[in-house]
């Protein structure tokens, strides 16, 4: 009899400790198995603030939005900049916070057109390219990009 009960408890001693491994595997493997947030799969902090440094010297240098950088400081300039890292840095799912003002507040009256949306997307889409953004992380970038051109663009 002592016997079986010995036999008894190392098999449910086995058994627990096969699914207790069993359970640390799949849930490491379902760790595994999620996906990396945006942020994560554009490289950091480092790489976005890289693309947009890129995509704000484009905008900068670009006579069609001279009009919009006039009068700025090297310091408004800066700010800006830092504004558009922490935003798109949020929008990836990565730590920064924005805290500028609403897209709708910070364009008013600047009467930025269709056309200035599309040059200065132009831009940004050369940008990732110039950084080599894969297609699927430049889609979602884009697609945040473009849910604030209602904002952004003035209605005519």
């Amino acid at each position: 009899m002592n016997v079986r009960r010995k036999a008894l408890r190392t098999l449910l001693a086995s058994l627990a400790l096969s699914l207790s491994l069993a359970t640390l595997w799949s849930a490491s493997a379902q760790d595994g198995m999620k996906k990396k947030s945006l942020y994560e799969r554009l490289g950091g902090y480092d790489a976005v603030a890289a693309v947009v440094d890129d995509f704000v010297g484009r905008l900068v240098s670009d006579k069609q939005f001279e009009r919009f950088f006039a009068g700025h400081s090297t310091d408004s300039k800066k700010r800006i900049r830092q504004h558009i890292v922490d935003q798109f840095c949020a929008a990836a799912g990565g730590p920064c916070i924005y805290t500028g003002r609403t897209m709708k507040d910070s364009h008013a009256g600047l009467n930025i057109s269709e056309a200035d949306w599309d040059a200065a997307a132009k831009h940004l889409v050369a940008s990732l390219d110039k950084f080599k953004v894969p297609e699927p992380e430049k889609k979602e970038l884009l697609a945040f990009v473009s849910s604030l051109r209602a904002d952004i663009v003035e209605k005519k």
